[in-house]
This record gives C-alpha cells, sequence and structure tokens, in this order.
C-alpha cells in the first residue's frame, strides 16, 4: 500500500525567524532536517512525503527546493508567495520549472484581519494559482472555517486542502459549531482535508486516542475516504506525540475500514491532490 506523510516541515532553527516557536514550544527550538524525518517513514512503510512552509519568505522556498532535490523521499513542497503582489502571474510563472513545487500556503491563522482570504488581493491570487495548475492549502483556526467556504465556493476550479482538520477545540471537546462548518466546506468537492495536527490540539500530555474519534467521524461523514489524507506535521507533533503514536491513532481508527478506503487516505488521495510522481 502506497503511504505518503502528506503534511510535515524542515527547519534550521533560527530565533529572529522562528519567533512563533515560543518558551511553551521548547523542543522545536533546533534543527529538524531530511536526514531525521527519513528513517521514521521507512520504518512504517513510507514511500515519500510533502514538506509545508513555516516561514513567509522566497528564502524558505529555495531552502525547501533545495532540500528535495537532495532527498528523493521529498515527493512535494507546499511554498509561500505573496499572493497580494500586483505582479504574482510573473511570480508563479518564474517557479513553473520547479516539478516538485505543487503548491503555496500562506498563515492565515495568524492574520489580524480574520477574513483576509476574502479581500480582492488575495482573491487574485488565489485565481492566478489556479491558472497555474497550484494547489492551495488552507492554515486557519475554526472561526475562520466559514470565510474559507466562502473563498472554495468562489473559486471551484482551485483545488484547496484544509491543514489539521482546521485545529478545532479538541483538549476541551469543544465540536458542534466547528462541526457544523466542516460539513459546509465539505459540501465543496474542490475542497481535501488532511488529518494532521490533531494531537497538538489535544491536552499535550494525556490525550488518548478516544479523543479523536468524535472529530474523525464527523470528517469522514462530511469528505469520504476519498479526499482525506495523512499528515503527520513532524516535527510540530513531537509537542505531544512521536511520528509513530500520530501513525498508530489513525492505523487504529482506520482498521475497521475497507482496503481501497485505507489505500485513498494513506497514499492516493495525497498522490492525486499534489499531482506526485513516485
Amino acid at each position: 500500500m502506497l503511504k505518503i506523510d502528506g503534511h510535515q516541515h524542515f527547519w534550521k532553527y533560527n530565533p529572529e525567524r522562528d519567533a512563533w516557536i515560543t518558551d511553551d514550544l521548547a523542543v522545536l527550538r533546533a534543527d529538524y532536517l531530511p536526514q531525521q524525518l527519513e528513517p521514521l517513514l521507512k520504518q512504517f512503510g513510507f514511500s515519500g512525503s510533502v514538506v509545508v512552509q513555516s516561514a513567509q519568505s522566497q528564502e524558505e522556498n529555495i531552502f525547501q527546493l533545495k532540500n528535495a532535490v537532495k532527498h528523493d523521499f521529498i515527493k512535494g513542497v507546499v511554498g509561500w508567495v505573496d499572493l497580494q503582489s500586483e505582479n504574482i502571474d510573473e511570480v508563479l510563472a518564474a517557479l513553473l520549472p520547479y516539478e516538485k513545487l505543487k503548491g503555496f500556503r500562506h498563515i492565515l491563522q495568524g492574520e489580524a484581519d480574520r477574513a483576509l482570504m476574502l479581500s480582492a488581493a488575495f482573491q487574485r491570487g488565489i485565481k492566478a494559482l489556479s491558472n497555474y495548475g497550484y494547489t492551495y492549502d488552507l492554515l486557519i483556526l475554526p472561526d475562520q472555517l466559514a470565510y474559507a467556504t466562502t473563498l472554495v465556493a468562489a473559486h471551484p476550479n482551485q483545488a484547496f486542502v484544509l491543514d489539521h482538520i482546521g485545529k478545532p477545540l479538541i483538549k476541551a471537546q469543544i465540536i458542534d459549531d466547528w462541526a457544523k462548518d466542516i460539513k459546509a466546506l465539505a459540501a465543496h468537492e474542490n475542497v481535501y482535508c488532511k488529518v494532521s495536527g490533531m494531537v497538538t490540539e489535544a491536552d499535550l500530555q494525556h490525550w488518548k486516542k478516544d479523543d479523536f474519534r468524535p472529530y474523525l467521524d464527523v470528517l469522514f461523514e462530511a469528505f469520504g475516504a476519498g479526499r482525506l489524507m495523512f499528515g503527520s506535521d513532524w516535527p510540530v507533533c513531537l509537542l505531544a506525540a512521536s511520528h509513530e503514536e500520530v501513525f498508530g491513532v489513525m492505523d487504529d481508527y482506520l482498521s475497521a475500514f475497507s482496503k481501497e478506503e485505507q489505500s485513498r487516505f494513506w497514499g492516493l488521495n495525497a498522490l492525486d491532490f499534489y499531482q506526485l510522481s513516485i
């Protein structure tokens, strides 16, 4: 069975650039590089991964694309561009030769303007992505899910994927509003969802597999097995769990699913969404 880790990160720790790594996230104040992840992937039969930006700069794109050239297991890169740039078409056209660059992400969850994605400039950038065949990763919080639904409805030809299941309040076991908004978002078939980042939204020290089941039930009902993909969120997951433990949560949940459904979730959906070469 093909397995792809659809969401992970690499960085060389830089205190100024990585100011988001606060004292309570101290385990992340280190270098996390391809040679550290590759043996973990091999241990559990993963053929490769998709690395996602963690800094918003062209330098980040260069760093991740260099990693992807050196390490064949990196099958795709999700980078960053200023989608609000007036010359977005020129920027995207210049990046087309980089075959492993599959799409882009903006850290919308941290924006003061919670509806920034609906601005005219941002939507102009989203339209440009679809013109060039790039995907878009939605990194948002629950209060932004309704805005995301408006966005994806306005761009039916653009491929979107929701990161980290929209970061519901798993620790507090708050689910109702998130579930309603997830179902509305999933009604748009141009949207996929990464089952990633759950352990860091739960009780970091005392989470249990059962904590995630109600949220997973909503996701599989809303998106179906055909639009969900696995992501470890390594190394951010290390705040709460190892790569093995994150894998184990989903391996256990999917044990009752058909082989076809499992194949879609573990690899084929990421392969199709990002148009990966294996």
